[in-house]
């Protein structure tokens, strides 16, 4: 045995990578009339998708589960093992099948073969031999064979998972796609998290709203107005006229170009120094699409208004980032 030091762990990843990229690759020139196939019969199936495998495609096979399922494919996992002990009650008539075997003749799926036939549920495989038993058995066979694994005893499986994972992958979007799976469906999936944040949070969730909205009238005297941004923190107030609609909004910057110009801050009225073209948006936006507003205009603040010009609230950068927008 070489001495751990004499090992070239570089090399020996990079020549992994080489081979698991050159497997994949080669799956490009299989997708054609069969994969077209398998997304009709997944895509028309009633019931839900039931993805299985054994070992180490069983692993590939939970992966592609989730996959399927947080992107408008109803999916599970059953392992085959258990299906012959009990949980092929968990597979009906209205599902679909998709197993995975390399080599296609894994003991513990062909036992299944028979009752799955029985249920006439289709069934599409992923294998590495096309006149396997499973590959035979199934309404259609998609080959993700590989010329060696990467394994440089050509025993562990390396590069037939990481084709299967792909064509895993590659159903998956085509079905979403075809479905018309859009941001807010995949959001309903994934409500948790930073994900879910972006995908969900509306700018009404997150907004300022009532006394917390720094708000001076038209007669303001700048003096008054800087009071007001300071007790509110936001580094700017809202200008409104007599009516209560927003007039325009006066910021720090705003401010350091008034004391430029040498402005008496006791007698000049705000409604003289004030933006009136300042961004406002709505409350019914997403606070993703508020965030990029904010980067594109090079601004922290939005107001936010209602249809009649109202303030309803304003919305900080700072706020946010605090509700993890990034």
């Amino acid at each position: 045995m070489p001495e751990p030091g004499a090992i070239r762990y570089t090399e020996s990843a990079q020549r992994t990578i080489r081979m698991e990229a050159a497997a994949v690759a080669a799956l490009e020139a299989r997708i054609g009339e069969d994969f077209a196939r398998a997304c009709d019969t997944l895509l028309d199936v009633p019931g839900r998708i039931v993805v299985t495998g054994m070992g180490k495609s069983g692993h590939i096979a939970r992966k592609i589960a989730a996959t399927l399922a947080s992107t408008g494919s109803p999916a599970f996992f059953v392992h085959p093992g258990e299906a012959s002990h009990g949980d092929m009650g968990m597979i009906t008539a209205d599902d679909a099948v998709i197993a995975l075997s390399n080599s296609g003749e894994v003991v513990e799926i062909v036992t299944l073969l028979p009752l799955l036939k029985r249920l006439g549920v289709p069934l599409v495989s992923m294998t590495g031999n096309s006149h396997s038993t499973l590959a035979l058995a199934s309404e259609v066979h998609l080959d993700t064979g590989v010329e060696t694994e990467a394994c440089p005893l050509d025993l562990a499986p390396t590069s037939s998972t990481t084709t299967a994972l792909v064509m895993g992958d590659a159903l998956a979007i085509a079905l979403l796609e075809a479905r018309g799976f859009t941001a807010d469906d995949f959001a309903f999936s994934h409500p948790g998290g930073t994900l879910g944040r972006q995908l969900l949070l509306m700018v009404r969730d997150v907004m300022r709203t009532g006394d917390a909205i720094p708000r001076v009238g038209v007669n303001t005297r700048l003096a008054e107005a800087l009071l007001e941004i300071t007790n509110k923190g936001l580094g700017m107030t809202t200008v409104v006229d007599p009516a209560g609609h927003l007039a325009g909004v006066f910021t720090d910057g705003d401010l350091r170009r008034s004391l430029d110009a040498r402005i008496d801050i006791n007698e000049t009225l705000i409604d003289d120094l004030m933006n009136t073209h300042a961004k406002t948006v709505s409350a019914e936006i997403l606070a993703a699409e508020a965030m990029r507003i904010m980067e594109t205009n090079e601004i922290g603040a939005l107001v936010v208004v209602d249809d009649t010009g109202a303030i309803t609230g304003v919305l900080h950068l700072k706020d946010l980032l605090h509700a993890g927008i990034t």
